[in-house]
């Protein structure tokens, strides 16, 4: 049987989640009716379209849709976001029972809420996909006791993008026939392996420009490790989500540390697989745990050696020194030892490559569309 399935996220930029949404609803293909809600205008609604989904714009107030995560404390919301939320749930509501889908996906902890309690006043099951680690390292309690609240009440199932997301998360309220479940982000492999890569030693760090990420941490390990070769670090992403000053310390910072003509500032890339094609490491070092770490299965998928973080999501799925390395968060010595390490080892470089294109079959889009349909079924029949 082929379920309608409305998707609701409320911003229509390429970050990690809504990248996600794309890739999983490519592996889904025609096996389901997929219309997309987004609450702005912006470059995920054309790759949405591309990849067969119906979309539209039910563009949310300004006012509800600034409102951050790491932002919510109690008293702080205003009435005036909390009216335009409100406002924007009864218009949800009656959009999706003009739409009538078997259930209704939500992409993002805000679309979580909003789309949670748009769900429930229509009378449709709705699905959470938690993508977020629900803990005080990552959100404000006042947040947490939200979610972890809502999430006992607003859906009928909780996804999570791995079991150190799915920890911080209570177990589903009694009656729900649908446990609690951890679905991995598909990552379907795009560029050519085991080519050989010209020029100087590249080591790279993939994502969004943002003080948790551990940019700064980058540039530090990488000048210790190569004070003074040929060496290169990029840095590929861009600030987001009002972090643009970070940015520009990390330029300050690069020049600081003598290693400012080796730092290469990529800005943001829609094809990672290019970037991934040009480097001879890949460095993930977040100081907060990640909750899954998509670009860390992208690094092995694309034939590179992986150094990341000993915390959350990446602890998941790197097994060190098999399929990559694992350094602990913000160990600048050590994320430097690291380095120079696999440079200078080849025969260990070799495993880790080996050893990560192995693991990355593990997140193939087969799985996740496998494991998404289960979950609808079982929400939708039970």
């Amino acid at each position: 049987m082929r379920y309608r399935v409305v998707y609701v996220d409320h911003v229509a930029r390429l970050s990690g989640g809504e990248i996600a949404l794309v890739r999983a609803l490519t592996a889904l293909g025609n096996r389901v009716d997929a219309h997309v809600i987004l609450g702005e205008h912006g470059p995920l609604f054309d790759r949405l379209r591309e990849v067969g989904a119906t979309v539209e714009v039910l563009p949310m107030p300004v006012a509800a849709r600034e409102v951050r995560k790491d932002s919510v404390r109690l008293g702080t919301l205003g009435l005036k976001a909390m009216s335009a939320s409100l406002q924007y749930v009864w218009t949800l509501r009656r959009r999706l029972r003009e739409l009538q889908p078997d259930v209704i996906h939500t992409n993002s902890l805000k679309a979580a809420f909003y789309g949670g309690a748009a769900g429930r006043l229509a009378g449709i099951p709705v699905i959470w996909h938690i993508r977020d680690r629900i803990a005080p390292d990552y959100l404000p309690m006042a947040a947490i006791r939200m979610v972890r609240l809502g999430s006992r009440i607003l859906p009928e199932a909780v996804i999570a993008n791995s079991h150190a997301t799915l920890s911080t998360l209570p177990d589903p309220h009694r009656g729900v026939v649908v446990t609690n479940t951890v679905i991995y982000d598909p990552i379907r492999r795009a560029a050519p392996v085991g080519q050989t890569r010209e020029g100087p030693f590249r080591v790279g760090i993939v994502g969004r420009l943002a003080p948790w990420k551990g940019q700064d941490v980058f540039l530090e390990a990488f000048a210790r490790a190569f004070p003074d070769d040929e060496s290169e670090a990029w840095i590929v992403g861009v600030a987001m989500f009002g972090e643009d000053g970070y940015a520009d310390t990390l330029q300050t910072q690069a020049r600081r540390l003598g290693i400012s003509d080796r730092v290469v500032f990529r800005g943001f890339r829609e094809d990672v697989w290019a970037e991934l094609s040009q480097m001879h490491l890949l460095v993930h070092c977040s100081l907060i745990p990640e909750p899954f770490g998509q670009v860390v299965v992208e690094g092995m998928a694309a034939g590179v050696p992986v150094i990341a973080a000993d915390a959350g999501g990446p602890a998941e799925i790197i097994t060190h020194n098999v399929d990559g390395m694992l350094t602990p968060p913000g160990d600048v010595a050590a994320l430097a030892a690291a380095m120079r390490g696999i440079r200078d080892d080849v025969p260990l470089r070799q495993t880790l490559v080996s050893g990560g294109l192995a693991r990355a079959e593990h997140y193939s889009p087969e799985n996740t569309a496998r494991s998404l349909l289960a979950v609808y079924e079982a929400v939708i029949t039970h």
